[in-house]
């Protein structure tokens, strides 16, 4: 696993340290973690994934399918449209293909219609996701030693604010190659309307 350096202080019974490592390494046995958020910030609630492979767009588009199979979905039951903001890059980069491509099979499973605002570059900082869940996660962990999946779920899970946050997180073990490839025919075949400011940021994926 991935060990970020965590500031702060975290104390021990005297004579009772905890070994930890002192900088950024993976760790042989555990491997490394990949958290991916969603946050509804209507319900003011959290969903992390935490994955244990490749941070991907098959992992992106995994997290947001089982966030809707275990929250979105009863949340808002009948809904035929589906709004996602979301950086500009990385696996769910407005340019990535794999990523449309995925969203499409969801659209598809789900039978509705899946909208993506992208944030331009260098302005990801202002996502809500950012300050309103991963910036009290890193809090709550703060001083921390995320010394096994189990501690970073429970960790995220437990994270709150005084407005009530509330996050729902698991550990998703499954493999997600990198390097997957996507056809000029398959990126033909995803019914993708472009909106008419910025079509290259804001578009909809139909089922």
């Amino acid at each position: 696993m991935r060990i970020p350096k965590q500031a702060g202080l975290e104390w021990q019974p005297v004579g009772q340290p905890e070994s930890v490592q002192v900088h950024d390494f993976q760790d042989v046995e555990l491997g490394k973690i990949a958290p991916y958020g969603v946050y509804d910030p209507t319900l003011n609630v959290g969903w992390v994934n935490v994955g244990t492979d490749h941070d991907t767009s098959q992992f992106a588009v995994e997290s947001i399918r089982r966030w809707w199979h275990s929250m979105g979905g009863t949340c808002y039951a009948g809904t035929r449209r589906l709004l996602i903001t979301a950086d500009g890059g990385g696996s769910n980069g407005s340019r990535v293909r794999l990523w449309k491509r995925e969203l499409q099979t969801l659209a598809t499973e789900l039978g509705i219609a899946i909208s993506v605002c992208h944030y331009p570059p260098g302005t990801s900082k202002w996502n809500n996701i950012e300050h309103r869940l991963f910036s009290y996660i890193t809090l709550n962990w703060r001083g921390k030693p995320l010394v096994s999946h189990e501690v970073v779920v429970n960790l995220i899970a437990s994270t709150t604010n005084r407005k009530g946050l509330k996050v729902h997180c698991e550990l998703d073990r499954c493999q997600y190659p990198k390097g997957i490839k996507v056809t000029d025919d398959e990126m033909d075949a995803i019914k993708l309307d472009r909106d008419e400011f910025h079509g290259e940021w804001n578009y909809t994926i139909s089922p």
